[in-house]
């Protein structure tokens, strides 16, 4: 199925099938192109015109619903990592929103970008958090990209979620890769388990997994390539730097050989508890940019 969503002298939106069971934008523009999975209202690629591929996507990537698309930038809400509820039960890594199919509420083709606003909607989406939301997706693709992630809390009690955007980032090679200003700012260490940890970190090569407290705007160099990105957040008080070494990647089946020389993860994220209270709207957000 192709189907044209918008068009106009300046760029054109269709929708495509990535499977019989899952939906997709493609967006060709002066500026860029791009694609989104409606399902899990997934950025899957985003390159300016002229330009390496900003963001990577596994070859061995799983295009079923009920499992998370490895690339892109996967939405982790309405948790980060796993999740325990107050009463002691546990629910599997990064919430349900990443598994969910996402409405395309409106698109604008400009001269100089393209729009794209999802949708998703709920309540008792999971047995641990049945609250009703919604959730509202701006995404902004030109020569620099920005993501919105608008979250609505619906329901009479205030609600509780952690979250990040979970942005693959193509690189040359891990070790031709270095983030800044990173080194400045305490982190705690999933691999080791030590937390508040103060150390330089002279490339991406994994296994890597670090939560970073800091929210200034980061750059990732990439001397091979001779490119920065450059990527700011909004109301997200952490940055995860990921990546799982070769060992790792072995392990996970929608990674194929290889994968994690091709990629660094670094994530926009809020990884302690926020609170939004009944009828109360919050945003978080990233903009990103090549040098």
């Amino acid at each position: 199925m192709l189907s044209v969503v918008a068009e106009n002298e300046f760029g054109q939106i269709k929708q495509v099938l990535l499977t019989e069971q899952i939906n997709a934008l493609e967006i060709i523009h002066n500026r860029c192109s791009a694609k989104i999975s409606l399902y899990g209202g997934q950025v899957l690629a985003w390159q300016p015109v002229n330009q390496q591929p900003v963001f990577w996507l596994s070859d061995a990537a799983i295009f079923e619903q009920g499992t998370a698309i490895r690339g892109g930038i996967p939405l982790c809400w309405p948790w980060f990592g796993p999740y325990t509820a107050p009463s002691g039960e546990t629910a599997g890594n990064h919430g349900f929103a990443r598994q969910r199919n996402w409405q395309l509420e409106d698109v604008i083709i400009s001269e100089d970008s393209v729009t794209i606003s999802l949708l998703l909607c709920g309540e008792n989406e999971h047995p641990l958090w049945p609250s009703k939301y919604q959730l509202k997706q701006v995404l902004i693709f030109s020569e620099q990209f920005e993501q919105q992630l608008f979250i609505s809390n619906l329901s009479s009690k205030a609600i509780e979620y952690t979250a990040a955007l979970h942005s693959y980032f193509s690189v040359s090679r891990p070790e031709n890769t270095k983030v800044f200003p990173l080194d400045d700012f305490r982190f705690d260490d999933k691999v080791s388990g030590e937390d508040q940890q103060l150390s330089v970190l002279d490339n991406c090569i994994g296994e890597i997994d670090r939560i970073y407290y800091c929210d200034k705007q980061c750059a990732i160099f990439d001397k091979q390539w001779q490119r920065t990105i450059k990527v700011s957040s909004t109301n997200c008080q952490q940055w995860v730097l990921w990546n799982p070494g070769a060992e790792l990647t072995k392990k996970m089946k929608d990674l194929h050989q290889s994968a994690e020389n091709e990629f660094v993860c670094l994530e926009a994220a809020n990884t302690q508890v926020h609170l939004v209270k009944a009828n109360e709207t919050v945003m978080i957000g990233q903009k990103i940019s090549l040098e």
